[in-house]
């Protein structure tokens, strides 16, 4: 057969044996052939800054060179085992290090995965079935998960609202969704229905940030009302600050979830708690009534975990946070400065390291306000943000520690003509 190399004749393969020609990740209509530091390379050569950075586990970059050493240095011993692992030990000792919620963790593949597990563990420690979420708030693909994560239509809360196909009606009749940064509406809801097992709550809400005294009012009204607090950090966790959103904002939960960073860029995630929640666990400790069961193939696997943990150790050096957090905002300064001088009315919504721009005047506060006054401009604005080398989520820009000076110079050309080919001409 032939060897097909452009870009064209890859769709078309994807097309035939991909349902919508894709993963179901990522735009279908780019294919990307490799990546090195801050760069990555479509199938036809052209080369893009990458803010998407495999939607957030690249912190590091591509190919980052001590990374790499790790991952060769393990591969030769063994890529998976099924069974324990020192590498896995590190980095769990690591995690529990670095997270003030986590005493123990337990490892699974995939974000997902995780706030699944972490829902069950709470169900299974208190006895309840209920749970709390926050409308707009991604927590996976579960069935849990795919109520009112992107509603198209409005309804009365607390109505839960399937985003998939194939959820049964009585998943959505044990959720009970409130909106972002309203704990009048959290308190409302937890006074009517006292069998909820937990409030599942991402520290920063896709880019949307809680607002100051939410989080803790969150861990207080859980408190008030015998309810478990899961933070999802797995976007949150090791980037916006290296014990994650619990160390930033001051605010502990009851459960957490990581993921992303924790793999270097390899499939692997966890879950954490005090040791008296994740002896759930453990049947020799509850007893087969209540005992969570939890397996997976790669959990837990060598060659992430030296991934993670090279990292992690990065990461721990001085600087590298305040530098990230530099990156992130002369990569909000130049759109800003460059919309406010064309005149379009725009929010930066999100925090340095995660972040992106509305077009809107409204405050972005939860998922109905988060939008903007015309979607057609966003889109085309990030086409052009394409067509000129920038290579980002629509919805979304992750800065990283790869990139460069020359980088942002990049960018900032590309966000002038995004600008005036999207607004001016």
């Amino acid at each position: 057969m032939q060897k097909l190399t452009s870009q064209s004749d890859w769709i078309t393969r994807a097309q035939a044996v991909l349902p919508a020609g894709g993963f179901g990740n990522f735009d279908p209509g780019i294919m990307i052939a490799r990546g090195e530091g801050s760069r990555v390379w479509d199938e036809d050569g052209n080369e893009y800054i990458d803010y998407l950075i495999g939607s957030g586990p690249m912190l590091l970059g591509h190919g980052h060179p001590e990374v790499m050493e790790a991952v060769l240095e393990q591969l030769p011993k063994g890529m998976t085992f099924f069974a324990n692992n020192a590498k896995g030990v590190e980095l769990a000792e690591a995690i529990v290090e670095a997270v003030p919620c986590c005493e123990q963790v337990r490892f699974v593949a995939s974000g997902g995965e995780a706030d699944m597990y972490a829902i069950r563990l709470a169900r299974a420690y208190t006895g309840r079935n209920k749970i709390l979420k926050f409308e707009g708030g991604y927590h996976g693909m579960s069935a849990e998960a795919q109520m009112s994560l992107a509603p198209a239509a409005r309804v009365n809360f607390p109505q839960a609202v399937p985003d998939s196909a194939g959820i049964p009606q009585g998943v959505a009749d044990q959720m009970l969704i409130a909106p972002y940064n309203d704990l009048a509406a959290v308190d409302a809801l937890l006074n009517e229905h006292k069998d909820v097992a937990a409030i599942i709550a991402e520290p920063l809400q896709r880019i949307i940030p809680a607002e100051p005294g939410y989080l803790q009012g969150l861990r207080d009204l859980c408190d008030k009302h015998n309810v478990l607090l899961i933070f999802d950090e797995i976007v949150t966790g090791f980037r916006v600050a290296y014990g994650g959103a619990q160390e930033r904002y001051g605010v502990t939960p009851d459960i957490c979830t990581l993921g992303k960073i924790i793999g270097g860029g390899f499939p692997l995630a966890a879950l954490g708690a005090s040791a008296q929640i994740m002896q759930h666990f453990d049947k020799d400790i509850v007893g087969a009534d209540k005992w969570l069961m939890q397996l997976g193939t790669l959990s837990g696997n060598p060659v992430a975990a030296a991934a993670g943990l090279k990292t992690m150790e990065v990461l721990r050096r001085p600087g590298s946070y305040e530098r990230l957090r530099s990156i992130g905002k002369k990569l909000q300064e130049m759109q800003s400065d460059a919309l406010t001088k064309a005149g379009v009315p725009h929010q930066i919504c999100g925090d340095e390291t995660l972040f992106d721009i509305f077009f809107t005047e409204a405050a972005c506060r939860d998922y109905r306000s988060a939008k903007h006054d015309d979607p057609a401009k966003n889109a085309a604005y990030n086409a052009a943000l394409r067509k000129h080398g920038i290579f980002k989520s629509p919805g979304k820009l992750y800065p990283s520690l790869a990139i460069t000076e020359a980088d942002l110079e990049h960018t900032q050309a590309a966000v002038l003509e995004a600008v005036r080919s999207t607004f001016l001409d």
